[in-house]
């Protein structure tokens, strides 16, 4: 049998943890489980030891730790539990690993983001905020450490598939990235009605299974504004040529215009094993478990602009993306760090849906960016947006 690729899930029991070791799982042959790492869901993970049986299991809490350490001995699995930011970086750059998946959702998977590209890994990123917070000192550790970064959310996967090989040459053909959108659940509501949404409603998306905060990331749209944002720093591109296009039945992932105005496209059933796969196996192909499209059944594909006046009501957000890139660097962490905690304190029943802009507009207009050089700067700058996004959180809770 030929060397298996061992790999590191970061946020194994997300969603797309989950679909990573779906697609592992269809390819004993190839792939072996070195680690997982979660942050606090003990019993989905030990699921994972007793079936994956990585040389490592990481939780980010002492406490989580423990439990899981207590479960695992129980049953006498031969894995070893560790707790801790800091080990969940140690099995990121671990010499012995050759992929990592990032799907530690938000800032807190910036970090080992970081130590895996410094350490060289097939870096497989579906924490869009490792860009997004910090995108010059993480490409920077991404060209230091000679990492291959492939995006793995849907959209910027298409994009990737529909680029030429050689990225030296993206510059010069590429006219327009046109990212797509579904509009979520909420594309054709009311925007008046938007204040009594329910968290049950937000994260009921029609097309995607998703985690509960990129589910009211995609109700309002800002999980497009973070995605165009990370489209700027992957591609080369400026906030100009990127582009936003609504279209409700998620089949076409995003397209590439090229300058001759020829469009390429890449298309798939809603699933996030397609990309996941590609990365995995790039730049050969695999078996995704993901079902093929049926034209005959498929019926027609629609766009919409999300420039119109009810969609610019309902997804005030979304414009927030190309004003933090015309900002001075560090400010999209400031807005990555807001939504964050406004996402939260809806999800908590603190603030109503329509209060989440509120709150992202507020921050970004109190805190100044400031430096932005290192990942300690940035840190600082992310828990600086945080007590003042919390602060706003508090007074509109009181209202």
């Amino acid at each position: 049998m030929p060397s298996r690729k061992r790999i590191t899930i970061l946020g194994s029991t997300g969603s797309v943890g989950v679909s990573t070791l779906d697609v592992v799982a269809r390819h004993p042959s190839q792939f072996e489980v070195f680690a997982l790492t979660a942050s606090t869901r003990v019993d989905e993970m030990f699921a994972q030891c007793v079936e994956f049986k990585p040389a490592f299991a990481v939780m980010a809490s002492q406490v989580h730790g423990d439990l899981l350490q207590q479960r695992c001995a129980g049953v006498g699995l031969p894995t070893r539990v560790l707790a801790g930011p800091e080990h969940i970086a140690s099995v990121a750059s671990d010499e012995r690993v050759d992929i990592v998946m990032a799907a530690i959702v938000g800032a807190a998977g910036l970090a080992s983001c970081m130590a895996a590209a410094l350490a060289g890994k097939r870096l497989l990123l579906a924490n869009k905020e490792a860009l997004v917070v910090g995108a010059e000192v993480f490409l920077a550790a991404v060209r230091k450490g000679g990492a291959k970064l492939l995006p793995i959310d849907s959209e910027h996967s298409a994009i990737f598939q529909s680029l030429p090989d050689d990225a030296g040459t993206w510059a010069q053909v590429i006219d327009k990235l046109l990212l797509t959108a579904s509009g979520g659940p909420f594309r054709s509501r009311d925007p008046a009605s938007l204040r009594d949404v329910t968290p049950e409603q937000a994260c009921a998306h029609p097309n995607w299974v998703m985690g509960r905060k990129i589910s009211v990331d995609s109700a309002t749209m800002m999980n497009k504004a973070l995605e165009v944002i990370e489209a700027r720093y992957l591609f080369g591109v400026s906030p100009g040529q990127i582009d936003v296009v609504i279209h409700p039945q998620s089949v076409i992932h995003s397209m590439v215009q090229y300058r001759d105005n020829s469009i390429v496209a890449q298309l798939g059933t809603p699933d996030m094993r397609v990309p996941i796969a590609y990365g995995l196996s790039w730049p050969k192909r695999m078996a995704s478990g993901a079902k093929a499209l049926d034209f005959e059944a498929l019926g027609a594909l629609s766009f919409e602009s999300f420039k119109s006046a009810d969609h610019q009501a309902r997804f005030p957000g979304l414009g927030l993306a190309w004003q933090v890139l015309n900002a001075p660097v560090g400010t999209p962490a400031i807005l990555n760090a807001a939504n964050e905690v406004a996402v939260a304190a809806f999800l908590d029943r603190q603030i109503r849906f329509d209060q989440i802009h509120a709150v992202n507009e507020a921050t970004l207009a109190s805190v100044s960016p400031g430096r932005a050089d290192t990942l300690d700067d940035l840190l600082g700058l992310d828990a600086q947006a945080r007590r003042v996004g919390s602060a706003l959180v508090r007074k509109l809770g009181h209202v």
